[in-house]
């Protein structure tokens, strides 16, 4: 897409600070330098977001973040990782190309991923029910 930065990334267009590249993904260093090691990693092929990803593209990325992820803590000094992906507007998603993102983590590096917060008092049976997938 033409005015995707990520693809734009991708032809060297713009800079980056890459960390791996194969045939079918990318990563790199998120310029936002918000974590240590903070990573994204997309698919060379633009799809908006998971909900749009055909499944090979989806495996293909998935693949290069488990690879990136074992090399982090296994070869830099990290001790696990933390991923996510934000698909949609509502979600937060800011860069309409599918990534993911990997944040490395050491024990007490004071990042908080899950603040504690109340229970709503969900009916867990209604909710379960509303979003079973029905085979």
């Amino acid at each position: 897409m033409d005015n995707c930065i990520f693809c734009k990334i991708v032809r060297g267009e713009i800079p980056s600070f890459k960390i791996y590249e194969d045939e079918k993904t990318y990563a790199f260093l998120d310029i936002a330098d918000d974590y240590e090691g903070h990573t994204l990693v997309i698919p060379k092929a633009h799809c908006v977001n998971v909900l749009d990803c055909p499944g090979e593209v989806m495996a293909a990325v998935m693949a290069t973040v488990q690879k990136l992820s074992r090399h982090y803590v296994e070869d830099c000094g990290y001790e696990g990782v933390d991923l996510f992906n934000c698909s949609g507007e509502a979600a937060q998603q800011s860069v309409f190309h599918f990534h993911m993102h990997i944040i490395p983590r050491k024990s007490g590096d004071g990042i908080d991923m899950f603040p504690a917060k109340p229970k709503k008092g969900t009916d867990m049976e209604k909710l379960c029910e509303k979003l079973a997938l029905k085979s």
